[in-house]
């Protein structure tokens, strides 16, 4: 599994554990919308900001 896949699994599984959307997660995390979307999707390679955003919400958001 590579880096991409992993950080898509771990923001859904994050999404459905406390009931968020990619708004929520965008709002939280200060990206937009479509950059959380298309994380997801695996059409957006995230830079390693988008990256420490990420999983710096998911973790201080538990």
């Amino acid at each position: 599994m590579n880096d991409l896949t992993k950080l898509t699994e771990e923001i859904v599984g994050y999404q459905k554990k406390h009931d968020l959307t990619d708004a929520d997660v965008a709002f939280g995390t200060h990206l937009s919308v479509e950059k959380i979307h298309n994380i997801k999707i695996n059409s957006y390679k995230p830079t390693a900001d988008d990256i420490q955003r990420i999983n710096n919400y998911m973790r201080d958001n538990k």
